[in-house]
């Protein structure tokens, strides 16, 4: 039974790649071949993946429909806007086709990123009608604990940069460098893709906080900390502290707590995260403490010892005998917020890897094996988290095919406009020569970005426990989904 499931497992997780992945691969070409097809371009090939081809066929319409060995992206060969063989190989086509306007040229580039856009709204509003899977904690800024060091890159253990920076349990980061924040991904995301230094060349944020109603900016100098070197503050978030079940004949029952109860304090401490109030009973070690309940709007004190109890593995531990709420939410984000926060997150992982002052670099990003994991992740869960991450991937597609580099989309839309401006296009030799070169150095830096995603899917295979992967922040700051090599081949 146990092989069955992996496999029916596995098997969904190839459906939702194939679907979602694939899906967004094809709508990025459809949009591309849909309105060259309304300009009355000439349309030669419209293939998903790269290389040789599995199978083949050629329409009524004469373009040859393909699906090729090399998934990662997709392409529509247009001759009309430039010559296949930098990506494909073969001849220059010998007929003499018409120079299509300008406008056309534009509008047939520009629409692979709008019909992203298009297919991240349409799953964005199901998404905010079915409800997106979340967990409390991810759903804040609040910060619950604060480390007091921290382990490097190296293994080096450091004294925290929050309890340097003076934060405390309760405080609310709401921007980063001036750049909001409004849930724990997008802070850790921030904090990765940020760029401040010390004249030293220390990394260095501004954060803004809210303590106690009041606005402050605190000057912090993060570390690099983990297997992956991303900048760290030593903090976590904040939990649900709510309280699911008292256990009968607990200390916690004798003590008068209640289902529903949310726990605030500790003897005067604020208590922001289960693991707090567990080290804490631990501390205590049997003696009476005083934790404060809000209970229907009004704050209690209530008197408790914890009894001494054995774990599962025989160890022993300080418990007062309550459950916690499931920290499992439903939110309903705005279809517009979801694609703008896409969109700015996308942004500043892309200003931050060309920012030489940032610590970000495309070791750090996911290529496809990281976000065929990513679905693979995600489809475990709930096929709601895989519309999730098909958006963030479809946003992400868009924005990148815009980048003015040769090769992609933006490339093509520069190679246009320069044309346009100088009153003739460029020579075409020219931009084989640079597509070529740019082509090699895609499929080079996948390799390399694909090489460290193999990395990290080796190295938490090997990882004794795996915490919510698929309702946490990617590994990496943002997917870097591999672009179609624009139409204008």
């Amino acid at each position: 039974m146990e092989f069955l499931s992996l496999v029916g497992s596995s098997l969904w997780s190839v459906l939702m790649i194939a679907v979602f992945f694939g899906g967004s691969i094809f709508v990025h070409e459809l949009g591309h071949f849909l309105t060259a097809r309304r300009h009355g371009f000439k349309v030669e090939r419209f293939s998903i993946g790269f290389g040789p081809a599995i199978f083949k066929w050629t329409g009524k319409d004469g373009v040859e429909y393909r699906l090729s060995w090399f998934p990662l992206g997709g392409y529509v060969a247009l001759p009309q806007l430039g010559d296949m063989r930098a990506v494909e190989g073969g001849e220059a086509p010998a007929e003499k086709l018409p120079v299509p306007r300008y406008g056309a040229k534009m509008e047939v580039l520009v629409a692979g990123a709008v019909c992203n856009v298009i297919f991240a709204f349409v799953l964005a509003c199901i998404l905010w009608g079915v409800g997106q899977p979340t967990v409390s904690s991810l759903n804040t800024t609040k910060i619950g604990v604060v480390e007091r060091t921290v382990q490097l890159a190296d293994g080096k253990t450091v004294s925290s940069p929050a309890v340097e920076a003076g934060l405390k349990p309760g405080d609310t980061i709401r921007a980063i460098d001036g750049k909001a924040v409004d849930n724990w991904s997008s802070l850790v995301q921030t904090l990765a893709s940020g760029a401040g230094r010390t004249s030293d060349g220390r990394p260095e944020a501004v954060l803004t906080i809210e303590r106690a109603g009041a606005m402050s900016q605190v000057t912090i100098y993060p570390v690099l900390a983990g297997e992956e070197g991303f900048r760290t503050l030593g903090i976590s978030t904040a939990e649900d502290m709510g309280i699911d079940e008292v256990i009968v004949g607990s200390a916690a029952a004798a003590a008068g707590f209640h289902v529903g109860d949310v726990m605030l304090t500790l003897d005067g401490e604020p208590v922001l995260s289960r693991a707090s109030v567990t080290a804490a009973l631990q501390v205590a070690a049997g003696r009476m403490v005083t934790i404060a309940v809000e209970r229907a709007g009004e704050k209690l004190d209530l008197a408790v010892a914890a009894r001494l109890e054995k774990n599962p593995d025989g160890s022993p531990a300080y418990r007062i005998g309550v459950r916690y709420r499931n920290e499992l939410i439903l939110i309903h984000p705005n279809p517009f917020k979801q694609l703008a926060d896409n969109a700015t997150m996308t942004w500043r992982v892309l200003s931050g890897l060309v920012n030489p002052n940032s610590d970000l670099g495309p070791s750090k990003l996911s290529g496809p094996v990281g976000i065929a994991r990513g679905f693979h992740q995600t489809a475990q869960i709930d096929i709601r988290l895989v519309l999730w991450f098909t958006i963030l991937v479809n946003v992400n597609l868009a924005m990148f095919n815009l980048l003015p580099l040769p090769v992609l989309d933006g490339g093509h839309m520069l190679f246009a406009t320069i044309g346009k401006l100088r009153g003739r296009p460029l020579p075409a030799a020219f931009i084989v020569n640079v597509q070529t070169v740019f082509v090699a150095l895609l499929f080079t830096m996948v390799l390399y970005v694909s090489f460290f995603d193999v990395r990290r899917i080796a190295r938490d295979a090997q990882a004794e426990s795996v915490q919510k992967p698929a309702l946490t922040a990617p590994a990496a700051p943002a997917p870097l989904v591999v672009p179609d090599p624009a139409p204008a081949k």
